[in-house]
């Protein structure tokens, strides 16, 4: 399918087209004696890269040929990588840590934030939102894996716990560097105030999927909001 074509190469360019799944990965682990030391570094460590590519392209590979999440299992996985068991459950506890990462790896990566600007990382995490949200809408195989999730509550709770969760939270710090900075209100609850930022794209990315997403979406959003949202002007 030509989507998921597009995907696989983009995924190539944007790793310097690493090992692809099937392809064998460089692994001393598919046996490993009782007591013995790891041979491979963990997870994160350069020399590790090429294996762990090869897990995610793997699961990636089975998905696009119509595998479900729920029948996937590690033995298949490791062997259409190439690797040995060990290899995976030295980087993912289990199916789910594993499972979203490879969604982690499929989506646009979260833009850098200031840590320090309020509105202004406010409208770059809204167009990040944007974004995903044209990347699901282009991707047939991204939207079967959030309808599967969605399936399995234990999957779907790690993918918020290690995802979804931390977006919010820095958004709500952003809402808070906003309101210090006099940028925003600040007789207002600052979960509502997320709330009414967030919600408006959700509404476009998630409950109209045929919605527009214009480049200006964010924009457009938060200059409506600051006529609401804004501080009283002083005399």
């Amino acid at each position: 399918m030509q989507g998921q074509d597009g995907e696989r190469d983009r995924r190539g360019a944007r790793n310097g087209g690493e090992s692809q799944a099937g392809a064998p990965a460089c692994d001393s682990s598919a046996e490993v004696p009782a007591g013995a030391p790891d041979a491979e570094p963990r997870r994160g460590r350069p020399r590790s890269a090429a294996a762990e590519r090869a897990i995610l392209d793997a699961v990636i590979a089975l998905l696009e040929a119509g595998e479900p999440l729920a029948g996937l299992s590690i033995e298949r996985i490791a062997r259409t990588a190439g690797v040995g068991k060990a290899t995976i459950y030295r980087r993912w506890s289990g199916k789910e840590e594993l499972f979203v990462d490879v969604v982690r790896d499929m989506e646009p990566t979260d833009p850098p934030l200031s840590g320090t600007a309020g509105l202004a990382d406010l409208r770059v995490m809204l167009e990040s939102l944007r974004t995903r949200g044209l990347a699901q809408r282009s991707s047939v195989l991204l939207v079967n894996i959030f309808a599967q999730m969605k399936s399995h509550p234990k999957l779907w709770e790690e993918y918020h716990g290690t995802v979804i969760a931390p977006r919010r939270v820095a958004m709500l710090e952003a809402v808070r560097r906003a309101v210090a900075a006099g940028e925003l209100r600040d007789d207002l609850d600052v979960e509502l105030i997320d709330d009414l930022f967030v919600g408006p794209m959700l509404v476009r990315t998630v409950h109209r999927p045929d919605a527009p997403l214009p480049d200006d979406l964010a924009d457009r959003i938060i200059t409506a909001l600051l006529q609401g949202l804004a501080p009283a002007a002083r005399v």
